[in-house]
């Protein structure tokens, strides 16, 4: 019952084909996705990621093909930017996700007042009016309806909020923090396919984190666009590449996933180029002995031969990328910015504390630390753009060059691409704007796009280009790499590498960050902390495997060291083989749990759609036990999970 049931969640793309301006984005492409898959979307900006998601969505038509969907499959869909204007405080906001259930609440209220008014206990009104009752109290049970409160906090919190935040109006709110009550809102409502698109960039580690976990553990089937690898790397365990109208489908995480496809492509090349020989050398057979009499049979036989072969293809891949470097930095002082006793309140909030700081020329810093620590309101202090106390002062000849976290926000959507440039340009520059804007490929017809219907990666390039009409001898960037795909990013990193000029950058992208900076600032407590060197070395310094760490707003509790003593002896082979098969053990364990806790999922699920739908609901009041079996399976399914988590627990012990 159980594969039968897990068959039919199958949703299926089948010959999806979409154009435009002629050309197909995807050509004849199929692929399956299965009931609990989590499947990261890669491929360049504007490959057609988010093109597929609306479509998987419903909110476009492919010209050819569909998507077809199982019977009482629900879509949850979070874009990269929307536009809210509620007006509700954030709890009520995410109250939303719960609507349906809130109104058998509704429901109960209203027949329970009613039957406090029946006297005649014994009539046909009464015994329906029970039974209404009844069947409100069950599905609203079934649904969840006893913890709504409880989930909406658990996720809130998870994103981020503090409870501080939940009667506060959504309207008191930046747009990102918005965001995450709009994903709050659809992990809540738990639908059968999570559609996310860069769900991370309005996130802050610690968010991410938490979203990672809840994305691991889901019970649906999940579909994402992001460009963070680490994300893609814990969450997803299949990945769906969209490359010039083509998909090639992995079943395996990011980082697996390039490797598998530079051995793709190496074995295909080797394969193509084999091929090649031998048929040069069948060609040159047939055509030294096509005139000769004695040797017509086996130059007859080679030529069915070619005419047979089934040619060796190698895959096209993508190869346009941008092009830029930052012009060179015009001359200036020795120090590029100094900061004295900087400090920073919003109303009574301290954000920064007597802040010294010096930036020389040249120089490379990274700012990192929590979300909310004061990295970008520091970046606002050197630009003067919010008051401050203490003395802010730029060096002989600086120029200041910014791309803020908004900075896509920042362009005109009226205008076109073209003109988003022409009307900033000046000088000798005008003259190479199509040649700058072609280097971030806008060429053709795209030029003439206007802003407002373009992807947030083609928005970032634009505003990347923007950068590159006035020189500056202090680039100052915060989180540069949200919408930029994975190829784009390290190409900004090799331009910011080669840039002569002095660079604050303010980011959480491990992978962005090394190698690129050689000082550290740490933010935390109103207070900054430097750290000499890179990324790494200020990883190593604290302590940390990642800069999730940074981001725990729990303070960790302090663990006594433990006296024993270092041996200086190797373990020997028989007690490593023990060990091997003590964690070939506890693995098997996890496995068999998660096979079970699958199982159970299903048959659970199976029941939640009977019992939710009223249609279904009657029907299966008559089949005997059936509340008191599915308070079994939730019982069975806590056991397996309380299992799952001792024996992983078992095992990152065993692995420490």
């Amino acid at each position: 019952m159980h594969d039968f049931f897990r068959a039919l969640r199958m949703i299926s793309v089948n010959q999806l084909s979409v154009h435009f301006t002629g050309e197909y984005i995807f050509d004849n492409i199929s692929f399956i996705v299965n009931d609990r898959d989590r499947i990261g979307l890669v491929g360049k900006n504007g490959a057609g990621k988010t093109t597929l998601l609306k479509i998987f969505a419903g909110l476009m038509e492919p010209e050819k093909g569909s998507v077809s969907y199982p019977g009482g499959t629900t879509i949850g869909y979070l874009p990269q930017e929307m536009a809210t204007e509620s007006r509700k405080t954030v709890m009520d906001e995410a109250l939303k996700a719960f609507d349906p259930v809130l109104n058998i609440g509704k429901n109960i209220r209203r027949y329970s007042e009613e039957l406090m008014h029946v006297t005649d206990y014994a009539s046909a009104g009464y015994q329906r009016l029970v039974e209404k009752l009844n069947t409100a109290n069950e599905q609203f049970k079934i649904m969840g309806g006893e913890t709504i409160e409880a989930d909406v906090e658990k996720v809130l919190l998870g994103l981020g909020f503090e409870s501080a935040d939940f009667e506060r109006p959504m309207s008191e709110f930046s747009g990102g923090w918005q965001m995450r009550v709009e994903l709050a809102k659809l992990l809540l409502q738990k639908p059968s396919l999570l559609l996310l698109d860069e769900p991370t960039n309005h996130l802050d580690i610690e968010s991410i984190q938490w979203l990672e976990d809840f994305l691991v553990s889901y019970r649906g089937a999940v579909l994402l666009v992001s460009h963070d690898r680490a994300f893609l790397d814990n969450v997803t365990q299949r990945t769906v590449e969209i490359s010039l109208g083509k998909i090639f489908d992995y079943k395996a995480c990011y980082s697996d996933y390039v490797m598998m496809r530079a051995e793709r492509i190496e074995s295909q090349m080797a394969t193509f180029n084999n091929q090649q020989k031998q048929i040069e050398q069948i060609e040159r057979f047939i055509t030294r002995f096509r005139s000769k009499s004695t040797k017509a049979r086996q130059v007859q036989s080679r030529v069915k031969y070619l005419e047979k072969m089934e040619l060796v293809e190698v895959d096209e891949t993508d190869t346009s990328t941008i092009r830029f470097l930052f012009p060179p930095a015009p001359p200036s002082g020795k120090v590029a910015v100094e900061l004295e006793k900087v400090s920073k309140r919003y109303g009574e909030k301290l954000v920064l504390s007597d802040i010294d700081l010096a930036v020389l020329k040249g120089e490379k810093i990274a700012f990192v630390g929590r979300n909310g620590e004061g990295k970008s309101t520091l970046v606002k202090v050197i630009l003067n753009q919010v008051e401050h106390d203490g003395k802010v002062k730029l060096g002989h000849n600086i120029s200041v060059g910014y791309y803020a976290q908004n900075q896509t926000d920042l362009l005109d959507g009226e205008k076109t691409v073209f003109e988003t440039i022409d009307d900033v340009a000046v000088g000798d520059i005008r003259v190479r704007i199509r040649a700058i804007l072609g280097s971030f490929l806008f060429g053709g017809d795209t030029i003439d796009k206007k802003v407002k219907v373009l992807s947030g990666g083609e928005k970032s390039r634009l505003a990347l280009a923007k950068m590159l009409l006035s020189p500056v001898n202090l680039l100052i960037l915060d989180e540069p790499t949200n919408h930029l795909d994975m190829v784009s990013k390290d190409i900004l990193k090799n331009a910011l590498l080669r840039y002569d000029g002095s660079l604050i950058l303010v980011s959480h992208d491990r992978d962005f960050l090394q190698g690129l900076t050689t000082k550290v600032y740490e933010f935390k407590n109103r207070k900054i902390k430097q750290y000499i060197g890179d990324i790494y070395t200020f990883l190593d310094a604290r302590d940390l495997n990642t800069l999730k760490e940074l981001e725990r707003k729990t303070v960790a509790k302090a663990v006594e060291a433990k006296n024993v003593p270092a041996s200086d002896n190797k373990i020997n082979r028989e007690k490593k083989k023990e060990q091997d098969r003590e964690l070939r053990k506890i693995a098997n364990k996890i496995e068999e749990a998660e096979r079970k806790i699958g199982l159970l999922e299903a048959e659970i699920a199976e029941l939640d759609a009977v019992l939710i739908d009223p249609d279904t609901y009657k029907e299966a009041l008559k089949t005997p036990g059936i509340f008191s079996k599915y308070e079994e399976l939730k019982k069975q399914l806590k056991t397996e999970m309380d299992l799952w988590e001792k024996w992983q627990g078992e095992l990152e012990r065993s692995k420490g």
